[in-house]
């Protein structure tokens, strides 16, 4: 029965991409849902730490079994003679039997060990998806940006019209000319600045995805932001509880448990069970009974003697320094996420904020520039005005996609830290 386990667990690997598929599928799968999927099914490290996780429950089948019997063959040099005949030839045949329940204990330090190897693949995984998720945002924000930007140059370009044309009819200055010219060339370099960076953040992604052939990447024209329901005091509990890497490090003090059982068991006395076989060969002129009968000894019983206890002793010790050092893994690893994800909580809070301030700011400044727009066209405002207003709508515009950005990735670190499948 228990050899199903690493079967059970390769079906548990299968049936987390098929339900979460699944999932994606029944709310509207996105591009991202489909990519969470590719770097599920393809990406190599992924791959590798569940195949340590497999490796870990073939040592199942190792810690229950009995040590191999032994079976011995003698031939006598010089036959021993005895009342019924000489004896040529023996065999014997011997089984351990380590002290009660030790072989329980070595099944349970190994299956405690595969359990753990299994929440690191879990966190491997979260580290995965959670990867994704940022590296999918980073190419929202180049493609936002570079849209935003696009537009803004066009906006430039008309005000470059304008500005000509009251130039041509002495209603303008020169100097309105070379300031949107300025600010066209500024916005013309960062536009190939944000082409530029697309490639390297492409690559990072298909990286992840590791699907071995080229694949467009997706993004969606406006980002819909992830909003948490959950406090966060809430959210912390869910931490302890969840968290993949706490679980794995207690999984290991579980199995340092089960290992200090073994190792005060193999200070305790093993036996040996066996049976020998002598071939007796007939004595010739004799009628005496059981003339050349084979000799059957059963049961032979042997008793193993750990007489050297410091060996045991040190076994144990090394144990509970183990179990100690992994106790104060644990600790470090709990105050390292509780501060992490209070960062994240922070960055969550503060770019949930600025999202509403960017989103009004950006409407305000709309407005404010298409009535600039409407007082320069009648000669009531200054070029300068204008184009200040312009590049404040371009910061806003572009702080507003960096904000639902900055929601979005705190939302996937904080399921990421809390063991969230995403």
């Amino acid at each position: 029965m228990r050899l199903m386990i690493k079967y059970i667990g390769a079906l548990i690997f299968i049936l987390l991409l098929v339900n979460y598929h699944v999932s994606a599928q029944g709310t509207g799968a996105t591009p991202l849902d489909s990519y969470l999927k590719m770097a599920a099914e393809n990406n190599p490290e992924l791959k590798s730490v569940f195949n340590q996780y497999l490796a870990a429950l073939e040592r199942l089948p190792q810690a229950r079994a009995l040590p191999d019997p032994s079976l011995a063959f003698s031939v006598f040099a010089s036959p021993v003679e005895t009342r019924v005949g000489a004896q040529k030839a023996g065999l014997s045949l011997s089984q351990a039997f380590p002290w009660f329940g030790q072989l329980k204990s070595q099944e349970a330090a190994a299956a405690q060990v595969a359990k753990a190897r299994f929440e690191l693949f879990e966190d491997k995984k979260n580290e995965l998806f959670f990867r994704v998720h940022t590296t999918y945002y980073d190419l929202y924000l180049l493609e936002a940006a570079t849209a935003i930007t696009r537009e803004n140059i066009g906006l430039l370009e008309s005000f470059r019209e304008l500005a000509l044309v009251k130039l041509e009819s002495a209603k303008g200055s020169a100097v309105d000319l070379l300031r949107v010219e300025m600010d066209l060339s500024e916005l013309e370099n960062q536009l190939k600045y944000l082409e530029d960076s697309k490639l390297p953040v492409e690559t990072e992604f298909k990286e992840l995805l590791n699907t071995g052939h080229l694949i467009d990447i997706l993004v969606p024209d406006t980002l819909t932001t992830i909003t948490i329901k959950e406090g966060k005091n809430l959210l912390l509990d869910s931490l302890m509880a969840q968290n993949p890497s706490l679980k794995k490090i207690d999984f290991e003090i579980n199995a340092l448990d089960h290992e200090m059982d073994v190792a005060k068991k193999m200070g305790l006395p093993s036996f040996n069970l066996g049976l020998s076989y002598i071939n007796v060969q007939e004595r010739a002129g004799s009628d005496i009974p059981d003339n050349g009968q084979d000799a059957f000894i059963f049961p032979q019983v042997g008793v193993r003697l750990p007489l050297f206890r410091k060996k045991y002793q040190a076994m144990v010790h090394e144990k509970e320094l183990l179990k100690i050092s992994k106790s104060g893994e644990k600790e470090n690893q709990v105050n390292r996420l509780i501060t992490e994800l209070e960062q994240a909580w922070r960055d969550y809070l503060d770019s949930e904020r600025r999202t509403d301030l960017y989103l009004e700011l950006d409407g305000v400044a709309s407005r404010a520039l298409d009535i600039l727009l409407i007082q320069y066209t009648s000669a009531s405002t200054d070029f300068e005005e204008m184009l200040r207003m312009d590049r404040q709508l371009l910061r806003y515009e572009l702080e507003l996609e960096k904000a639902r950005v900055d929601q979005n990735t705190a939302v996937a670190r904080i399921n990421y830290l809390i063991g969230k499948n995403f």
